[in-house]
């Protein structure tokens, strides 16, 4: 049976590099970093961040705000986006054949510490009844579903940092095998808290601030990388059915054309070549295309000391390293890492670059550590720049690692899931 077209019909984010897709095409394209220096209450130092700037509560009820941690509100207003985008709001006419797939890994941070504090601190036996609301992590997949009336399957991922990549393409599966007409696809996060950003501090793996440029604090590939920078956020997108899509009159952005999903199953913490090598190969073999047709890479690359080396070896081993070889980079580097929800705003920055004919940076590059060669875009946007295909792809503890190849809304004629 031949596969549905699944294309890109809405794009919603709120990131560190922007809060629209106009804002952040604009900081695409002028290398503009999102990153900047945080204190956090409970903690004495200071750390480098993706900040999205702003609060978002008063977009909510009086009613509505005590069911919604910052995450939660980040998703719906991302959502929204993208859903107004695709000029859609009340999904209620397809029924069971739209769906929300969505990733999170530490559903309400912050309403999960203010409860701690709670109980630990103050010695309070009993929570608020929307509490538990609050803090569940599929929280913003299901408020979206009721906010738009999206009554087929609305599923939470949490595999780490994969989480919204593996949702995207479980979502890109399902209409293209025909189980779905439309879905909304992405995720969030908001870890900046003082529980997190000490666990991660924990794992000796955050970098520190940068004493010349805060905003330069995260440096993937580079041979002077200090390690990775946490950011929050929401980026979603909703996919359709080509037919479907058509049939209404929708803009088409671009097209999801393959997606590989894998398990290193070899460390808790540490990912593996091999295993990111064969999610590589699974996407590309999905989408029916060879790897010399990719001509862009958004790396995971989150400027850790063995991340990037053990990525950068198996980018080499599927796309080599030459002139010829598809592009690299890393746009962490200035949105820093949205854990669950970075899959899903590295592809909306991929759709979005397509569509202005830029290639993002790796900023702050610098000097390429030797082991991570590859055909580096640099640290400086190339502007002017067609291409038509490309490769989002995102690694996690535990090994799980997400490949979504996308295609432009200028080469419809690629097969896409042959």
């Amino acid at each position: 049976m031949s596969k549905r077209r699944v294309a890109i019909t809405g794009l919603g984010v709120l990131s560190p590099v922007g809060q629209s897709v106009p804002e952040v095409a604009a900081a695409l394209k002028s290398g503009a970093s999102g990153i900047r220096v945080i204190e956090v209450p409970k903690l004495t130092g200071q750390y480098p961040a993706g900040v999205v700037q702003g609060q978002f509560s008063d977009r909510f009820t009086r009613l509505e705000r005590p069911f919604l941690d910052r995450t939660h509100e980040m998703a719906i207003v991302a959502a929204r986006q993208a859903i107004e985008d695709a000029g859609l709001d009340d999904f209620d006419a397809y029924g069971p054949r739209a769906g929300v797939y969505y990733g999170n890994v530490n559903g309400g941070a912050v309403s999960v510490q203010n409860w701690c504090e709670e109980v630990l601190v103050n010695g309070k036996q009993k929570a608020r009844p929307f509490t538990a609301m609050s803090i569940m992590s599929n929280s913003g997949a299901a408020q979206i579903s009721i906010r738009h009336r999206i009554r087929g399957p609305v599923v939470t991922h949490a595999s780490a940092c994969g989480s919204s990549g593996v949702g995207i393409g479980e979502a890109m599966r399902a209409i293209a095998d025909g189980y779905l007409d439309v879905a909304v696809a992405g995720g969030a996060e908001a870890p900046l808290t003082a529980a997190l950003i000490g666990v991660f501090d924990g794992t000796r793996a955050l970098s520190p601030v940068d004493p010349e440029d805060p905003s330069r604090s995260c440096k993937p590939f580079s041979r002077d990388r200090t390690g990775l920078v946490l950011g929050e956020g929401a980026a979603f997108l909703v996919l359709e059915a080509e037919d479907v899509a058509l049939s209404r009159g929708a803009t088409i952005h671009g097209y999801l054309l393959g997606y590989g999903v894998n398990s290193d199953a070899h460390h808790i913490g540490m990912p593996e070549t091999k295993g990111q090598v064969e999610c590589l190969r699974q996407a590309l073999s999905n989408a029916g295309i060879d790897a010399s047709q990719v001509q862009y890479v958004n790396a995971h690359a989150t400027a850790t000391i063995g991340g990037d080396v053990i990525e950068s070896a198996a980018i080499r081993e599927v796309f080599g390293e030459g002139p010829d070889a598809a592009f690299v980079s890393s746009t962490k580097s200035v949105h820093g890492h949205l854990l669950g929800a970075t899959s899903a705003l590295e592809c909306v920055l991929t759709v979005v670059a397509m569509n202005e004919s830029v290639l993002p940076a790796s900023a702050h590059l610098g000097v390429v550590d030797e082991r991570c060669r590859l055909n580096h875009v640099g640290e400086r946007p190339r502007t002017d720049h067609p291409f038509d295909v490309a490769v989002s792809f995102s690694c996690g503890f535990g090994g799980t690692n997400a490949a979504l190849v996308v295609g432009s809304r200028r080469s419809p004629e690629i097969t896409a899931n042959p």
